[in-house]
């Protein structure tokens, strides 16, 4: 999945460009006027059929910048998935809402039946997250949503290059964001993008992520303010590494769909193994293969012969990033904030107990998965078929 692995001459030289041209900050500055995030933007939105797109520090800011731009804060609720990075749920209390968890199904993206469930008078949001690279039932959930007036936030962290049926993910919802951190496909080291055809909603999550600055052509400094923002800028080498990264995309993808259909007609042949569904396989990023075993031990048997051969996968059941049961601080209600906030509220304590999410926690313990690397060659696929051929013999 990394960028990073194809990280070569081109990111060298367009960085050199942004040095020669002395200009690090992409708004009106003495020195001039930054040109690498603003086209950045413009081939990001191009590149997903979107109006506007807004560069920022990182995927957890663009999350906080949609939610922000939303209107969401205290006394408003906002659905999420159980299984996702924790940013999807921290950027919700940094907001002042309250997130409310929903159980995945086979996925590994939200149940629908399970939001229907979940929504309550209270429901400003519903943050649907394509998890490793590929769809959620987005239209299943964009159709709830809209029967209840609610706008559905696509984070689309770990699945640019994604689509279902030829749309790109994250311009299905209101608004959709991206990380383009170290490990993600498009890198720009540390960055976000956040796109939306809302007019209204790009405003103001461009506003918001520069301390509310309207960016009027009337001079850096001399910007009227509807209100007050936070500084979520990206600055110009970041913009120029994700131009070069951008371009590189497509063949990505295609790149990782090669290896994981390769790994995958060879995983077939494990007896009981089930892959995880994917709505629109043509549009997968690849960046994950995903299966499940009949039980929780017969994946920990499964995950321990591969990793004796040097193919070791990712056991969700014990990961501590992205499974809800497996997340302490929430179910502890740690905070750092002596009030107790965001947990300690007027109306009450929030509670977060680790067995609210059956479903989940029960698909999670029987997934196991690799991240596609961009750098695995025949040699290594054939390693990690032997180990494959060697779990169908022994479990």
């Amino acid at each position: 999945m990394p960028g990073f692995e194809w990280l070569d001459k081109e990111e060298q030289k367009i960085i050199n460009e942004v040095m020669q041209r002395g200009i690090l900050f992409r708004y009106d500055m003495p020195l001039g006027v930054g040109k690498y995030v603003p086209e950045f933007e413009k081939a990001f939105a191009a590149s997903v059929g979107a109006r506007h797109a807004l560069a920022v520090t990182s995927g957890t800011t663009a999350l906080k910048v949609a939610l922000t731009g939303l209107g969401l804060g205290p006394g408003d609720e906002v659905i999420v998935p159980g299984f996702t990075f924790v940013a999807t749920w921290e950027t919700v209390f940094d907001c002042g809402a309250v997130p409310v968890f929903a159980e995945v199904d086979e996925t590994l993206c939200l149940d629908p039946a399970d939001v229907e469930k979940k929504i309550s008078e209270r429901t400003r949001c519903i943050a649907l997250v394509h998890m490793m690279g590929a769809q959620a039932r987005i239209k299943e959930i964009k159709a709830i949503a809209d029967r209840h007036g609610i706008p559905v936030l696509e984070d689309t962290a770990q699945a640019a290059g994604a689509s279902l049926e030829g749309k790109a993910l994250g311009t299905f919802g209101a608004c959709g964001t991206f990380s383009l951190d170290a490990v993600k496909t498009v890198t720009t080291g540390e960055g976000g993008m956040v796109v939306t055809d809302d007019e209204a909603l790009y405003q103001n999550m461009s506003e918001y992520s520069d301390h509310g600055h309207d960016h009027k052509p009337v001079g850096r400094g001399n910007e009227g303010r509807r209100f007050i923002g936070m500084n979520f800028r990206m600055m110009e080498l970041q913009g120029a590494l994700g131009l070069v990264q951008l371009g590189k995309l497509p063949a990505m993808v295609s790149h990782m769909q090669a290896i994981k259909n390769a790994l995958k007609e060879a995983l077939a042949r494990v007896p009981g193994l089930t892959f995880r569904q994917i709505p629109d396989p043509k549009g997968d990023s690849a960046t994950f293969v995903s299966w499940f075993l009949p039980t929780p031990e017969a994946a920990g048997r499964m995950a321990a012969i591969l990793g004796e051969h040097g193919a070791g996968p990712v056991a969700w059941g014990k990961n501590t990033w992205h499974a809800y049961h497996n997340w302490e601080h929430l179910h502890a209600g740690a905070t750092v904030v002596k009030s107790g906030w965001p947990f300690v509220r007027p109306e009450g304590k929030l509670s977060y107990p680790p067995d609210a999410l059956p479903q989940t926690t029960a698909l999670l313990h029987r997934c196991l998965s690799w991240q596609v690397m961009l750098g695995w060659d025949q040699a290594r696929l054939q390693k990690m078929t032997e180990a494959i051929n060697k779990v169908a013999v022994e479990l």
